[in-house]
């Protein structure tokens, strides 16, 4: 049997496997015009809406502030291609980001493990190729 009960501010729903069996019956009362309203990632005066969900949080945290300068310069670099004018930014950001490695997950081992697995392949193509054009050199000078 469900059943609520508040603590203080929050109101706590407990809910069996029956109640969530059954389509809700909540009235939602979200406009679609009232999500259209909500800025995006970039405001209408063409600053960072750093308090978009899209960023993820990213914004904030021990590593809010790099992230900030990183994502700001790559955002306003006029450099072509763009961003590459920001490189210190992003190398003090993923320095902040590799002293917690707790918050933010270390993808470098998982893509150097990729990276390494694609240049195998693609060695092994180009030495069957290299291998099949030797071959085929000797077949021609014995004939």
């Amino acid at each position: 049997m469900s059943y609520c009960r508040k603590e203080g501010k929050d109101v706590i729903i407990f809910a069996t496997k029956e109640d969530h069996a059954k389509p809700s019956t909540a009235d939602v009362n979200i406009s679609m015009d009232d999500l259209d309203d909500e800025p995006g990632l970039i405001l209408p005066n063409g600053d960072i809406n750093w308090n978009c969900p899209c960023l993820g949080g990213m914004a904030t945290g021990p590593c809010g502030v790099p992230f900030r300068e990183a994502f700001g310069c790559f955002h306003h670099s006029p450099a072509e291609p763009k961003g590459s004018d920001c490189i210190d930014e992003f190398r003090g950001m993923h320095e902040c980001m590799m002293k917690y490695p707790e918050l933010y997950k270390d993808y470098s081992a998982d893509d150097t493990e990729e990276i390494s697995d694609a240049n195998k392949n693609n060695i092994d193509e180009s030495d069957k190729k290299s291998a099949a054009s030797v071959d085929s050199e000797k077949s021609k000078k014995t004939s």
